[in-house]
């Protein structure tokens, strides 16, 4: 009777128990300590999760997105007698946070950008970026004052525009991600030697940080060390920075993290904060474990077999010697000192040797006048991707090359296909791009094996061009030119939404600087007739581009033919010539592709090709710009009637006029067609 009688006494203390931790992350008094994260009522947004062991993920292996996880409550970091001070007495109170987490990275020698602690005045973060911007700030805040931020980041991606020290670092933030302090990533021993021991962020390894501010004194110290080892003693950063100036009187503590184009999860395990205090010390015994490789222990027999195996092993030992020797030439690569701040971006000649298995001609995608491309998988990764081989001049300015290269691989939009990295060798550049399963645009235009595009797909490729230019002129941080926009350029993915590739002939400036004259490269019937007195690539010869692909797309038909019906006296079909001639006669829906069988809605035709015609028209000033090309296919505005004046007009012949015969020997028009997908159909090298 006695135990009966003693029972709901039992439950009522194993349910207060069970209470005790989640009092203790409550934040009462400014403390709080997650042993693990079930239960613990964080809030979350973007990617983070908490597992079913209890781990809290803040990232996965999704491309540019990005976690945060937040305690629910806002801590007071005033400290009460300055908290009716002015701005210049005011003392921001001591804090203390722990945590221990781990970063798993596909790959063995980059990750997909790490993670931070923080102090924010709100849990609203939508604004932030992912990829470097680690899903604290963006483009247009970072370093703004008014941020009111403070974080210590752990980061696995060196940055040249924030002046990133190395690609495995710790830096303390405020307001921006332009370090005030960053040291590389490690901690120092506490023996005699004080020995400072390198410690890799993306190893996948489980550590712990540290982070103190001492309020009266306005200094912050950071430590880092191996996962239930004791708290160095001396910190890995320790610098002057006061922070009453930057953290709100009521302010919001959380951990943050983003991907970029590498996968990576960012993991979590435990976590503790303190006001005025030492941050509550973890049970590591309570926390999550990160799952570990288990090992065999060795077999009795070894202790019998190895001495006699030895004479064996040495021969073994010389033949591995040679055999690497041989591997070493085989996968030679050509660096330089320059290329180090590129290391995020650059990939083994090895891996993508065995990606694309010996570029055997198995793999091959295409092949243009400098170079081809194939399709391989990452050995590490599995992800599919294009390798585009072009012929290395080292006179062409390779260093301005490679780092356009780089500036374009931080382009992130649905409709541009997606830069990863590149690697040289002695005679070779490779860039490796997102493999895009359906192959080119052209293929699907002109080649009657394959089903004929249905209009409305036909009106989605162009809609994502448009879409894509737009973001390439006016909304990036750099204005780009690509050069080269036409049908075999255009590539589409798994669900047949058109990517804009081959970005070889690009070029980049900044946003309010003039561009310069280049070569004129490209490819006729796509060329501006500009380009032949000014030699001045514009976003008004984009635009030319793109109707010559608009009127190529709707009519089916390649800019310039020959032998064709509608052929002038040399023999030459214009396209432009040929849709501008039924415009005039009221003949404009006979231009649509025959292949669509009349199976169109003759409104979005005629918007179509009048459109084609505005953006071709040989004035550049008459062309409109993509904002307005992609608000009058979304309907926002009304599209203009071509103007009256705007009569037959010969691209070619008034390029030959002007020069450009020798230009058409010189850069033959590349259309090889991509067999079965890829990066990009056509490949140029010269023209920088």
């Amino acid at each position: 009777m006695h135990a009966i009688a003693r029972l709901p006494f039992l439950l009522l203390l194993f349910h207060l128990h069970g209470l005790s931790d989640a009092a203790a992350a409550a934040g009462g008094h400014g403390q709080f300590i997650y042993n693990g994260f079930t239960g613990a009522g964080l809030d979350l947004d973007g990617m983070a999760v908490v597992e079913p062991d209890g781990k809290l993920m803040l990232t996965n292996v999704t491309s540019q997105l990005k976690g945060h996880a937040f305690h629910p409550a806002p801590l007071r970091f005033d400290d009460g007698a300055s908290a009716s001070a002015s701005a210049q007495n005011r003392t921001l109170r001591s804090f203390s946070t722990t945590f221990v987490f781990a970063i798993v990275s596909d790959y063995v020698t980059v990750s997909g950008n790490g993670l931070a602690f923080f102090v924010a005045p709100s849990k609203n973060l939508s604004a932030a970026s992912p990829s470097q911007f680690l899903g604290l700030f963006n483009s247009e805040n970072n370093g703004n004052a008014t941020n009111h931020v403070f974080a210590v980041e752990l980061d696995t991606i060196l940055n040249p525009e924030f002046r990133d020290i190395n690609s495995n670092h710790v830096g303390v933030d405020v307001n921006g991600l332009v370090s005030l302090a960053a040291e590389p990533a490690g901690y120092y021993a506490d023996d005699d030697t004080g020995a400072f021991r390198n410690l890799s962020l993306f190893s996948g390894d489980a550590m712990q940080a540290w982070v103190d501010y001492d309020g009266g004194a306005a200094v912050l110290n950071v430590t880092l060390a191996p996962v239930e080892s004791p708290k160095p003693k001396k910190p890995l950063i320790s610098v002057a920075a006061d922070l009453s100036a930057v953290v709100n009187d009521t302010a919001y503590v959380g951990l943050s993290s983003s991907t970029g184009p590498f996968h990576t999860r960012h993991y979590v395990l435990g976590w503790s904060f303190a006001l005025d205090g030492a941050a509550p010390v973890l049970d590591y015994a309570e926390l999550p474990r990160m799952p570990r490789v288990v090992t065999k222990r060795r077999s009795k027999a070894l202790d019998v077999v190895l001495p006699v195996a030895m004479p064996l092993l040495a021969l073994a030992v010389l033949a591995c010697v040679s055999f690497l020797a041989w591997r070493r030439f085989r996968y030679a690569e050509l660096r330089e000192e320059w290329e180090v701040e590129f290391g995020p971006h650059r990939f083994a000649y090895k891996d993508l040797f065995h990606a694309a298995e010996g570029f055997d001609s198995k793999h091959l995608l295409g092949v243009g006048g400098f170079g081809r491309v194939y399709k391989g998988v990452l050995p590490a990764s599995k992800t599919e991707v294009a390798v585009k081989v072009v012929s290395h001049d080292a006179r062409q300015g390779m260093k301005q090359f490679v780092a356009e290269v780089v500036s374009i691989g931080r382009l992130r939009h649905r409709n541009v296909v997606q830069l990863l990295g590149y690697c040289r060798r002695k005679g070779e550049l490779l860039l490796v791009y997102d493999y895009m399963p359906n192959g080119s645009l052209d293929r699907w235009l002109y080649d009657h094996g394959t089903p004929p595009l249905r209009w409305e797909q036909r009106l989605r490729a162009i809609r994502g061009v448009a879409a894509g230019l737009l973001y390439l002129h006016e909304d990036w941080e750099q204005v780009v030119i690509h050069r080269d926009i036409k049908a075999s350029n255009v590539l589409l993915d798994g669900e047949m939404n058109a990517r804009l590739g081959d970005f070889g002939l690009a070029r980049l400036y900044e946003r309010g600087a003039g561009p310069q004259s280049t070569h004129v490269v490209g490819t006729m019937g796509y060329l501006a007739p500009e380009l032949a007195h000014t030699r001045r690539v514009t976003p008004a010869t984009d635009v030319f581009a793109f109707g010559s692909f608009v009127l190529e797309v709707a009519c089916g038909r390649r800019p310039i033919e020959r032998g064709r019906r509608g052929d002038d006296d040399d023999g030459r079909f214009v396209l432009v010539d040929w849709v501008l001639e039924l415009w005039h006669t009221g003949a404009l829906a006979d231009a649509a592709d025959a292949r669509l069988c009349g199976e169109y809605p003759a409104e979005e035709a005629e918007l179509v090709l009048k459109l084609g015609l505005l953006c071709s028209h040989p004035v550049p000033a008459a062309r409109p710009s993509m904002r307005q090309v992609v608000q009058y296919l979304d309907g926002d505005a009304p599209l203009p009637e071509p103007p009256a004046s705007y009569q037959s007009f010969t691209a070619l012949a008034m390029m030959q006029n002007q020069g450009f015969d020798s230009y058409a020997a010189s850069y033959p028009s590349s259309s090889a067609t991509v067999t079965s997908g890829g990066a990009m159909s056509s490949v140029h090298s010269g023209g920088r």
